[in-house]
This record gives structure tokens, C-alpha cells and sequence, in this order.
């Protein structure tokens, strides 16, 4: 069996691994492997070719691999769904008490209650949403500065 084809099942079997693990290691492997075979594949000696595989790996691994896992970090701080919601502001439609109300929030409207149990927000005040419960906004009126 000749070197090229040996160090491409390798490439492969290392590659197929990396499904199972995701931890972009196998896969700086299987690049190496891959190196291996082009040389052997070219005509270059053993020796060689494991040379050429070893410094592929560690290139592969010290370069190519923190800029993968870096992309498929999860967790990037964006916030999605109602949590990008709060803190947001919100325009009071129908008075909002403790129990009550509607506000307009990111263009559309929303039942509403006052995160303060002591305030009551008539008509048109500017609000913050403080959370977000089921489908009511939880909102209060910041006091002016």
C-alpha cells in the first residue's frame, strides 16, 4: 500500500473522530495527516513526511484552531428575544398600575404593569422596561435628574 494513500485513511479516520469530539483537535490532526500524504505523494521520504505532518499539526493547531473556536463561541453577549427588550424604553398607551396597563414597546403593544407597586403612569409617559413576565411588561418611570 503505498505512504500517500496510508497517510490519507489516516487523514480520514482523524477527521471522521473530530465529528464525535468538536474540539477542533483531531481536525488540526487529520490537516497534518493531509500534509503528510501530499508529501508522500510527491516522492518525499519518510522522514520527511512525518516532518512535514508534526510542523502542519502545530501550525494548524497554534493558528488555524483559536480562530475556529473563537467563531463557534457561544455566548457572544447579544441578547435575544424579550431579553433584548429590557431596558429598552417604552411609551405608556392606557394608565399602568400594579395590575394594568398598555405600553408601546419596539413598535408594538404590549400589556404592562408597574415594576413600582406605588406608581401609576398615566397615558404618553416614557417608561424603562425592567423585565419581562410572560407577555407583560414590567416597566417604571425614571425619576428626572
Amino acid at each position: 500500500m503505498p505512504a500517500w494513500l496510508i497517510w490519507l485513511i489516516a487523514a480520514g479516520a482523524l477527521a471522521a473522530a473530530e465529528a464525535a469530539s468538536l474540539t477542533f483537535v483531531l481536525a488540526m490532526f487529520a490537516g497534518g495527516a493531509l500534509a503528510g500524504a501530499i508529501t508522500a505523494a510527491l516522492g518525499g521520504p519518510t522522514l520527511l513526511q512525518v516532518i512535514v505532518a508534526i510542523v502542519s499539526t502545530l501550525a494548524l493547531l497554534g493558528l488555524v484552531r483559536p480562530v475556529a473556536t473563537r467563531h463557534l463561541r457561544i455566548g457572544t453577549g447579544a441578547r435575544t428575544g424579550t431579553d433584548a427588550l429590557v431596558g429598552k424604553e417604552a411609551i405608556v398607551l392606557s394608565e399602568v398600575d400594579v395590575h394594568n396597563g398598555r405600553v408601546r414597546l419596539n413598535g408594538g403593544e404590549w400589556s404592562a404593569r408597574s415594576f413600582d407597586r406605588a406608581q401609576v403612569l398615566p397615558a404618553g409617559t416614557v417608561v424603562r422596561v425592567m423585565e419581562i413576565s410572560g407577555a407583560t411588561a414590567v416597566v417604571w418611570q425614571e425619576p428626572p435628574f
